[in-house]
């Protein structure tokens, strides 16, 4: 597969995963749910990873030309 396809893939799904993330943020906060509002961060902290390699691998994909 195409690198730049790959990574144009990875931040259409990191891009999903961070709307699902916004819901069951705002919703350990109004619970008041510390477990949840821990597992949010986290899965925040995993996205920023995502993009991040998603980047690099655009980054890379223009290097090589």
């Amino acid at each position: 597969m195409n690198p730049k396809i790959k990574a144009a893939f990875q931040l259409a799904s990191v891009l999903s995963a961070a709307l699902g993330l916004r819901a069951s943020f705002r919703s350990a906060r109004e619970e008041k749910d510390k477990l949840a509002l821990a597992d949010a961060v986290i899965t925040a902290l995993g996205l920023i990873t995502g993009t991040a390699l998603a980047v690099r691998a655009l980054r890379k994909g223009e290097d090589d030309k």
